[in-house]
């Protein structure tokens, strides 16, 4: 592409956590080479290990990528087709920095890159990423170190054997309707399932042909209309449960056997409680906007519920201050102690499905005491002046009895019977809605009522 390497563009594309951006336009070989360098630049690596997701253009990024790591004087270790968890997993199975291309659940013409550190530590703008992108914005010479090599490595296999080792599927057998929504699922699923077996495991597969291009829907099941032709499923082939995993299977969503979502907060809560069985006492992070319901389930047995920021950088580095054996986030991701402080969409659909192997209830039935409160959903409102509109929120709430606020991420009021935080967007200008309440109608009544005053003033 025409001014590949232009520092508007560079600017652009690095976000807060990742690289991302249109193909060919915003990235391309040029620029995963570039950064391929720079990264090693930076991070200081000897070694790397890369992989790329079903995109058609990740195999050609992910070798610019290792002949950029070369050209600095670091190995490669190329894993081919990976999920982005399963990328965690080489990095800290294998105990080197790690690399993955994929545009995770964005549509078909994007990709990017995530990186981190050995052992799977993230990597953000504060913590090298600004200057991996400085780098390859101004480059400076390698020093006169040796081209590293290129090899390949299979972790498949391994992975799919850590995960069921942390946690097994035993008891009853399941019949699981697994929509892979054509991302990587399609490919680490198998592995994973196929070691259970059809006796244990029957897995009804949706949508497991790798094609980068979405051609049934978007891989992103956070939106409800990406979940539809899997809850379909599940009723018509009766289903104990069904899995719904973006495009390079970070993230994982849950339908019932009645055909309705799960609500990422309940998996929080059922995930927290089993961790918290096998260490009593320990820390479950959660995000700020994840219900209420699951502090108080962690306090309820025993743990210490700790809230953080929204973003897995927060949460990642809030496990590791508290050395937390779990965190979840209301956006479906899930991370473990256990794997590198790492998140796992497949860890956590194993949990579910050893939670509901181990009772002849169903999923609804299983779930029914950790769904305790009413939640909105996130909600976009276009406001030009985000600051001015959470000053404004707040002077209208603040001074009402019983109601207290807090700054930690946007603007949290709170009160005994609802909740309410909005959040400006990183990267547009949206304030984001999330609203909860005892009750349905409290719920709405509050969601309603904010929105009028966010929208209204616009």
């Amino acid at each position: 592409m025409a001014d590949t390497l232009d520092p508007a563009n560079v600017q652009a594309i690095f976000k807060a956590y990742d690289v991302r951006g249109l193909v060919p336009e915003q990235i391309d070989e040029e620029l995963a080479r570039a950064t391929g360098r720079a990264y090693v630049q930076v991070v200081g690596a000897e070694t790397v290990v890369v992989g790329h997701d079903m995109r058609p253009s990740s195999p050609g990024m992910a070798g610019a990528f290792a002949e950029g790591a070369t050209e600095a004087g670091a190995d490669v270790v190329l894993i081919g087709l990976a999920s982005t968890d399963q990328l965690y997993f080489a990095s800290g199975h294998l105990g080197h920095p790690g690399v993955m291309f994929t545009a995770s659940h964005n549509p078909a013409q994007y990709n990017g890159i995530k990186m981190c550190r050995a052992h799977a530590v993230p990597i953000g703008l504060e913590t090298g990423l600004a200057e991996i992108r400085d780098l390859v914005i101004e480059p400076k010479p390698v020093d006169g170190a040796p081209a590293g090599a290129i090899s390949e490595h299979d972790v498949l296999e391994a992975y799919a054997a850590h995960l069921l080792s942390l946690a097994p599927v035993q008891g009853r057998p399941l019949k699981v309707v697994v929509d892979a929504g054509n991302g990587m699922a399609g490919y680490t699923a198998p592995a994973v399932f196929d070691r259970l077996g059809a006796d244990r495991v029957e897995v009804v597969p949706m949508y497991f042909e790798l094609d980068g291009t979405f051609p049934n829907h978007e891989a992103n099941p956070i939106d409800a209309e990406n979940l539809r032709d899997l809850q379909a499923k599940v009723l018509e082939v009766g289903a104990d449960v069904g899995l719904a995993f973006d495009g390079d299977a970070d993230r994982c969503f849950l339908v019932d056997e009645r055909g309705q979502a799960v609500s990422p907060s309940t998996l929080t809560a059922l995930i927290a409680a089993r961790e918290l069985a096998k260490e009593p006492g320990a820390t479950i992070i959660h995000n700020l906007i994840t219900s209420r319901a699951v502090p108080e389930i962690v306090a309820e047995l025993g743990g210490r519920p700790v809230r953080t920021r929204v973003g897995h950088s927060f949460i990642k580095a809030t496990m590791a201050e508290t050395d937390a054996v779990f965190g979840g986030e209301h956006s479906g991701h899930f991370y473990f102690r256990d794997f590198w402080r790492a998140d796992s969409g497949m860890l956590a659909a194993l949990h579910a499905l050893a939670a509901l192997a181990e009772t002849d209830r169903p999923l609804s039935e299983l779930l029914a005491s950790y769904e305790r409160y009413p939640v909105s959903g996130e909600i976009n409102s276009e406001v030009a002046d985000q600051v001015g509109m959470m000053a404004a929120l707040e002077e209208e709430y603040a001074g009402r009895p019983g109601v207290s606020t807090d700054r930690l991420d946007g603007l949290t009021v709170s009160h005994a019977d609802w909740t309410f935080n909005v959040r400006p967007s990183n990267t547009e200008p949206l304030l984001r809605l999330n609203a909860e309440g005892k009750d349905q109608d409290t719920m709405a009544t509050m969601r309603d009522e904010v929105l009028t005053k966010i929208r209204g003033a616009r």
